[in-house]
């Protein structure tokens, strides 16, 4: 057996060091660099695969297969691609085996299926699928830690689907570090997905988070998949959010919602029922938005409160948006709205625990937040959505059109948009208003 030797590996770059130092050489990262054992081979030269030319291909290149969920197809680009690698991750409990065993379930019916597990026995695995009422006699289940075992029965049984489920607890018989580690992660992601780019057959693999919410193990692993997706869920609610932060194969950025029921995961058709919790906001503090989730649109209610403050030091609390941006719109509303909350409390909320990154959410929150302080509600039935600038300027907001007509149909009768937003011919039962800066949008709102 070739000598073993010792290095440290970079969580963060997949960087190697031959001794420990606090920060990493290549991309600066403090405490990142992790020991690690590498066996000593000799390099084998092999053959590689002959080019082919675009002509050669085969023709069905765009097709995908239907998983059974129309969420969890809208997250992956519209159905699952051929010798794609999708690595999930999610915090423990979160319901990534589950639901993985679902859409296995559905995709057995038509395909060769392989589920792969190290975390589970198969009593366990098989008392999942009889609570969950899964009917799958196509379905192949396996118990095992060995990568190279587990990719050459999925070659034997000609796999066009397989589940690893997960990748920490695999390991590789050409590395005698333990499971888990640095190299043992970047040495099985790679033949995972270099047998799925060979066999064409598509990988879900699982993967362990850390207490900061990111895959476990080095950065390159991310890069080297095709597609990251991450679970979303809120402790105190029953609805998990599976977004996609990287696909080769569609739109980054991608939402799907999910209802935990007794019978798994459902998908939720209309997720603006859920963000938004009643028809119509009749308090002060309240006002709905429309806001883009990678390519659907979803309405959600802006709550604000604003109280008197009991300290020298005011809070300043932001839950569902950039708490920085908050406090932009504070200056912006004191400098160009006449209006000075610096002794207030002030608490911004998005209902229903869904995370806004995008800058078009900025008008309802400051209109919320004076609707708070005067203790006047806005107009019933009134939506509105823009950014605002330092200047005390509204500026546009891409899809400004889609935002207005998903806002009709759920029977909204008022919109406050940019002035850049306005469409030629707006929706039918719906009046669209433009404004140019923020005492305007104030004058228009109440």
């Amino acid at each position: 057996m070739p000598k073993a030797k010792t290095a440290y590996v970079c969580t963060e770059c997949g960087a190697h060091s031959v001794k420990w130092a606090g920060q990493c050489p290549d991309c600066s990262a403090w405490n990142t660099l992790a020991q690690t054992r590498i066996a000593a081979s000799r390099p084998v030269r092999e053959t590689g695969n002959a080019p082919s030319s675009l002509e050669s291909l085969p023709d069905d290149l765009a097709a995908r297969h239907a998983t059974g969920f129309a969420e969890f197809d809208r997250v992956l680009g519209g159905g699952l691609v051929p010798g794609a690698v999708i690595l999930l991750g999610g915090d423990p409990g979160v319901g990534k085996s589950t639901l993985l065993q679902q859409v296995s379930a559905s995709l057995s019916a038509g395909l060769a299926v392989l589920y792969a597990t190290g975390e589970e026995s198969l009593r366990q695995i098989g008392q999942r699928s009889q609570r969950l009422g899964l009917a799958s006699p196509n379905l192949q289940i396996l118990a095992e830690t060995s990568l190279e075992h587990i990719l050459d029965c999925a070659s034997k049984c000609d796999a066009k689907v397989l589940v690893i489920d997960s990748i920490q607890t695999m390991t590789s018989t050409e590395l005698p570090s333990a499971p888990g580690s640095v190299a043992q992660l970047r040495q099985c992601v790679g033949g995972v997905v270099q047998f799925a780019k060979q066999n064409e057959t598509s990988v879900f693999v699982i993967g362990h988070v850390t207490k900061e919410g990111a895959i476990a193990g080095p950065r390159v692993v991310e890069h080297m998949v095709d597609t990251v997706l991450y679970f979303e869920s809120d402790p105190a609610s029953r609805f998990t959010l599976i977004r996609s932060v990287k696909n080769r194969f569609g739109a980054s950025g991608e939402m799907g919602v999910f209802a935990m029921t007794e019978s798994g995961f459902r998908q939720v058709s209309n997720p603006s029922a859920i963000f938004l919790s009643r028809e119509t906001v009749t308090e002060p503090g309240s006002i709905v938005s429309v806001a883009w989730e990678g390519s659907r649109s979803l309405l959600v209610e802006i709550q604000a409160l604003v109280a008197d403050g009991n300290s020298s030091y005011p809070k300043r609390q932001a839950t569902g948006l950039d708490q920085n941006r908050m406090a932009l719109l504070l200056a912006v509303l004191q400098r160009h709205g006449d209006l000075a909350l610096g002794a207030e409390d002030v608490f911004v909320n998005v209902v229903g625990g869904l995370r806004i990154n995008e800058t078009a959410v900025d008008l309802p929150a400051l209109l919320a937040i004076v609707s708070s302080f005067r203790n006047k509600a806005c107009s019933e039935r009134l939506v509105c959505f823009g950014e605002i600038g330092l200047a005390g300027e509204i500026r546009p907001v891409r899809f400004g059109e889609e935002r207005i007509a998903a806002a009709a149909k759920q029977g909204f009768t008022q919109a406050l948009v940019p002035h850049a937003n306005v469409p030629k011919k707006a929706p039918q039962g719906i009046r669209v208003t433009g404004v140019k800066r923020v005492s305007d949008a104030l004058d228009a709102a109440f």
